[in-house]
């Protein structure tokens, strides 16, 4: 299973900044890196791979507000997907 992600953010440097930093724990609640696009200064976009979707999800449910609000993340969608 994978999730694709687009991140709205007021700012890219501050967000690939508080992004990278969260690694760690993004990568303990089951969620690994696969690619990171920037589409603009405001519009990022990432797909993972889930190793634990429910990890994953209680992740973007809780933790992840905290990064949100480091990163300037504004609004965000997360798609789980299948290969088909």
């Amino acid at each position: 299973m994978q999730m694709i992600a687009h991140y709205s953010i007021a700012d890219y440097a501050r967000f690939r900044a508080a992004f990278d930093a969260d690694a760690e724990d993004r990568g303990n609640n089951g969620l690994s890196l696969l690619q990171l696009w920037r589409e603009s200064d405001r519009s990022a976009w990432a797909l993972f791979q889930i190793g634990d979707a429910d990890a994953a999800r209680a992740y973007l449910e809780g933790a992840a507000g905290v990064f949100n609000s480091q990163a300037g993340v504004s609004a965000t969608q997360f798609h789980f997907v299948e290969t088909a």
